[in-house]
């Protein structure tokens, strides 16, 4: 067995009823040693091309990274991988929390699930038996009383429940995956995978084991864990997570333009300051909540009771959810933007699709493309927080419009017609985040590239790296970054950084680690990181070893695509990122076209990657030990 791993690799099918191991060895491990890099071998691997994503050919991965579960803060996060119901393409969403560490501390480094059961069941995986359960009786219902339905009748209290709610049911396309009730796989719609599989969870539970049983050397891991403990706490922006989480961001991002209001129109809300850190800390907060084996606690927890009559149930807003709901929307009511946070939490599907393409539909409604025919009554204008929350209802359960709403504002445009679509602010399919590239220009060059459509968690951000001085800017240092640029700088220097990052950044989602946890954004220097992967494998690996295993899994995803038929001409930015902000420090400001072909050819050129197809060429997957793609295979 590799040591960092078990080997093994459970095998579901839902249609047969069948359910086997497979065993990998060390060679395999060491080109794909989990999360993202395996989950896209295997659906390469056993997924045909040109599968219908909610059919049941299509394959779900749950697949842990290196790391995950090691005694270290922030290795706690599991990749949940698909062909994608909303893009049609990789379809791929991370998540922390305990999922993932229970899965691996029983042996299992990924379950592949195929086929379809012919009635709602439940996958049970206990000490190391798995099973095929009945979920009847648990199909319709909210994920708290799934999870204590399912704990009972395991007779375990403490396993682990990953679920998804009433829009994985009903095939919302962005829905997702929870468990805990707090930690979510939000992304590319995962969730509705698994509802078309009519799987409605899958519990772990190991009542032995630890990490530290499959690591090459345990205490050189354990001695790592509690020196990350402390530096976590003494590093600032870390600690600044800890304190509060990720919602300063909409005051510092509203001060910049760089807060996207009504639908990406313009980077300044004129309601910021009630639904800023300010407000939240005074008038909902209560407290923080962490992921497993984690110092830096970042996840906000909600007063119960208020106006919306607010629950504790399913965690609180960070920073996507109250710029998605609050500026996007144009919703100054922190109480309804906290609600609309828990109605997607209760319902399971992504804060960030979900908000956007309501953003979306408000728009077009304003522009006279939809009436209150079409919307069923629902006046769906800029601020209503009213209509914002009657949609979030609708979308979960496919009622009325919101039936349109659920397959994501492309598909919608495209009904609605006229110009709608150039309302619909995404790529391949999927909605921006709430980061405006007009900006941040390599946060807009990665929703570009991306291969699961627009996402803000590619590469690192270039405000983090603008300030020489800053500690963000030193820890980027020990990975060859020499200068400084500003945020708004688009050049070849620029895509290079881009380039390290985002194989810096793939590499964090094969090993499980959080986008919290590694340099620059966070306290684990990239000799740390290194060092890690050491104690764990036993591997005598090096930094540029592990960037090839980042770009390695980036190519898998690019390869995918290739082979559903996406070209350059999908690594695209809305039309409305060209186009002036209208209000805010950056009224005015766009994104440069010109630059911007000219930086995807620099950064195809860089990748190995055919400028005019977008493609990986045969030397660049020869290179990196992908051989066997070079026929299509």
């Amino acid at each position: 067995m590799p040591n960092g791993s078990s080997g093994k690799i459970l095998h579901v099918n839902l249609t047969d009823n069948e359910i086997t191991e497979e065993l990998f060895g060390d060679d395999l491990y060491r080109l794909f040693p989990g999360g993202k890099g395996l989950a896209g071998y295997l659906l390469l691997r056993d997924l045909p091309a040109h599968t219908d994503p909610l059919s049941p050919e299509n394959i779900l991965i749950l697949a842990n990274g290196l790391l995950t579960g090691a005694p270290l803060s922030t290795a706690t996060r599991f990749t949940a991988a698909a062909k994608s119901p909303l893009t049609g393409g990789y379809g791929e969403s991370e998540a922390g929390g305990y999922w993932g560490p229970e899965l691996k501390i029983m042996g299992y480094e990924a379950v592949e699930i195929k086929g379809r059961a012919p009635l709602p069941v439940y996958l049970a995986i206990i000490d190391g038996q798995a099973a095929i359960c009945d979920a009847r009786h648990l199909w319709g219902q909210e994920p708290d009383w799934v999870e204590m339905q399912i704990r009972a009748e395991l007779v375990s209290d403490k396993a682990r429940v990953l679920q998804i709610g009433l829009a994985g049911e009903n095939l919302v396309r962005y829905a997702g995956l929870t468990h805990e009730l707090r930690h979510y796989n939000g992304r590319n719609g995962i969730g509705a995978v698994m509802g078309s599989k009519n799987l409605k969870a899958v519990a772990v539970r190991s009542s032995s084991g630890r990490y530290t049983n499959f690591a090459a050397h345990p205490q050189a891991l354990l001695d790592l864990g509690k020196r990350f403990s402390k530096e976590a706490k003494n590093h600032p922006p870390s600690w600044d997570l800890h304190e509060k989480g990720t919602l300063p961001l909409v005051s510092a991002f509203n001060a910049a333009g760089m807060l996207p209001t009504h639908n990406f129109q313009s980077g300044s809300f004129a309601g910021a300051d009630h639904i800023n850190w300010e407000a939240i800390e005074q008038e909902i907060l209560s407290g923080h909540r962490s992921c497993y084996a984690c110092a830096v606690r970042c996840k906000p927890e909600v007063k119960p009771g208020g106006k919306y009559n607010l629950s504790q149930t399913y965690g609180g807003p960070e920073y996507e959810a109250v710029s998605g709901f609050g500026s996007d929307c144009g919703v100054d009511d922190l109480g309804a933007v906290a609600y609309a946070n828990e109605l997607c939490n209760r319902y399971v599907m992504d804060t960030i699709s979900t908000s956007a393409t309501i953003a979306f539909a408000m728009e077009c409604f304003e522009r006279g493309l939809i009436g209150l025919d079409d919307t069923g009554g629902l006046e769906l204008r800029f601020g209503n927080a009213g209509a914002m929350l009657q949609a979030v209802e609708w979308i979960a359960r496919r009622q009325g419009f919101g039936d349109l709403l659920a397959e994501g504002s492309y598909r919608a445009a495209q009904k609605i017609g006229g110009d709608a679509l150039d309302y619909a602010i995404q790529v391949k399919g999927q909605e921006l985040s709430f980061h405006e590239p007009r900006g941040k220009v390599a946060v807009g060059l990665g929703f570009a590239v991306s291969e699961i459509g627009a996402d803000h968690l590619v590469s690192i951000h270039d405000t983090l790296l603008q300030n020489p001085a800053s500690v963000s800017f030193k820890g980027a240092q020990a990975l060859g970054i020499n200068n400084a640029l500003p945020a708004r700088l688009l050049n070849d220097e620029k895509v290079s950084q881009y380039f390290l990052f985002e194989n810096w950044v793939s590499l964090g989602k094969v090993l499980g680690l959080c986008y919290f946890g590694p340099a620059p954004r966070s306290f684990m220097q990239a000799c740390d990181v290194v060092a890690a992967v050491q104690a764990a494998s036993g591997w005598e690996i090096d930094l540029n070893e592990l960037l090839k295993i980042g770009e390695r899994a980036t190519n898998l995803a690019r390869m995918f695509n290739v082979r559903e038929g996406f070209t350059r001409a999908d690594d695209r930015l809305p039309e409305r990122m060209f186009q002036p902000l209208k209000g805010g420090a950056l009224t005015g400001v766009a994104y440069p076209r010109e630059e911007f072909e000219q930086a995807l050819t620099h950064l195809y050129r860089l990748k190995g990657w055919d400028p005019g197809t977008a493609a990986p060429t045969r030397t660049q997957l020869e290179k990196l030990g992908l051989e066997f793609l070079v026929n299509g295979r």
